[in-house]
């Protein structure tokens, strides 16, 4: 599922947050100058959020990078490099509370 990217302008701009889909992995076109600010939307128990890392080494697929917020927490994520990310970033939520707002810098 392709997240809709946020492009800010002089004059504002609305943003469009997308609700995580824990059966379907998310997909941020990555140019290297996005950030992602991701919100637990829910009031009792923290949620994880994975980061795919498309890099390898040595022919070695690279671990993934995991973070967990909090109820209720938001935390801003980023930018991720194009190398190690792709630019066909997944994105990987363990709950529907999680909420995504990709934003271009």
């Amino acid at each position: 599922m392709n997240i809709p990217l946020n492009t800010p302008t002089r004059s504002g701009v609305a943003l469009t947050t997308t609700p995580g889909n824990a059966t379907d992995n998310h997909v941020l076109v990555n140019d290297g100058r996005t950030v992602l600010l991701i919100k637990n939307t829910g009031s009792t128990v923290a949620r994880i959020v994975t980061f795919k890392i498309s890099k390898k080494v040595d022919g070695q697929a690279v671990e993934a990078r995991t973070a967990s917020l909090v109820a209720g927490e938001q935390k801003l994520f980023g930018p991720f490099s194009v190398d190690e990310y792709g630019g066909r970033m997944e994105i990987d939520v363990a709950h529907a509370e999680l909420t995504l707002t990709p934003i271009k810098l």
